[in-house]
């Protein structure tokens, strides 16, 4: 499509406009859904822990460690969950699902911390760790890890599908804008025109006629005012030029 000059830089003004919708738009939904989606993966981790740490009480008072570390392993099969440990109340490691050993980064950190923190572990992804006291701590304290790229996936797909609407919606958009532009300029296209044949009839004699002198609007008004003024430009035409009133 061809468009104006005069009508490119408000064009381009849209492309920018629908550009910078689609960034701030993209980034308040990641953001959204990253903190949603946190909250959420947290408050059921810390669910999970509660409920690991009331049913091992009386598996940690028997020692039965192999009851105990079959409790924590069913709960792997649960997306998002990527470890699970329990220490007692002295920080032995009681039972865990690390293979094919527990990391550096777990033995250096303070086994009775029950608060959520993140971690990054060597050769894995990032982990975000809650925790839960067995009996207020006094028999020991779960550890659940749950995995972030869990979220940055779900992340992505949400921000995926925004974008795709978003990008029907710009081509779409864009389409309409330039045939709008182009149905905006075609009086101006025509103006043009008018003005050349004006000067070509003016030098033959002829009468200039044309549909833009019944338009209403303002390419009507300038399309008479042309032909006034070329009237008052030919001293035959002079005296019957007559000056179209403004709009």
């Amino acid at each position: 499509m061809n468009i104006q000059k005069l009508f490119r830089i408000p064009l381009f003004g849209i492309f920018l406009l629908f550009g910078i919708i689609a960034v701030s738009t993209s980034w308040v939904c990641i953001a959204t859904v990253d903190s949603q989606l946190s909250e959420e993966y947290e408050s059921n981790s810390m669910g999970i822990a509660q409920t690991i740490a009331d049913a091992s009480v009386d598996i940690i008072l028997n020692r039965d460690l192999s009851a105990l570390q079959s409790l924590i392993d069913q709960f792997l099969e649960i997306q998002g969950i990527s470890y699970i440990y329990i220490v007692n109340e002295n920080g032995e490691f009681l039972a865990h699902t690390f293979v094919p050993g527990i990391p550096q980064e777990i033995l250096a950190s303070d086994p009775g911390n029950t608060e959520t923190v993140e971690r990054q572990l060597s050769g894995a992804d990032s982990y975000v760790e809650v925790g839960s006291p067995i009996l207020a701590g006094v028999a020991g304290t779960v550890h659940i890890g749950m995995d972030k790229s869990v979220i940055t996936l779900k992340i992505q797909q949400a921000v995926g599908r925004q974008m795709y609407l978003i990008s029907s919606i710009f081509v779409v958009g864009i389409i309409a804008a330039i045939a709008l532009m182009n149905l905006a300029a075609k009086p101006i296209e025509n103006l043009l025109v008018f003005a050349v044949q004006l000067a070509r009839e003016q030098e033959s004699g002829q009468t200039a006629h044309s549909a833009l002198l019944e338009r209403k609007d303002e390419a009507g008004q300038l399309a008479r005012l042309l032909l006034y003024f070329s009237k008052v430009a030919d001293p035959e035409k002079a005296g019957g030029g007559v000056l179209p009133s403004s709009p």
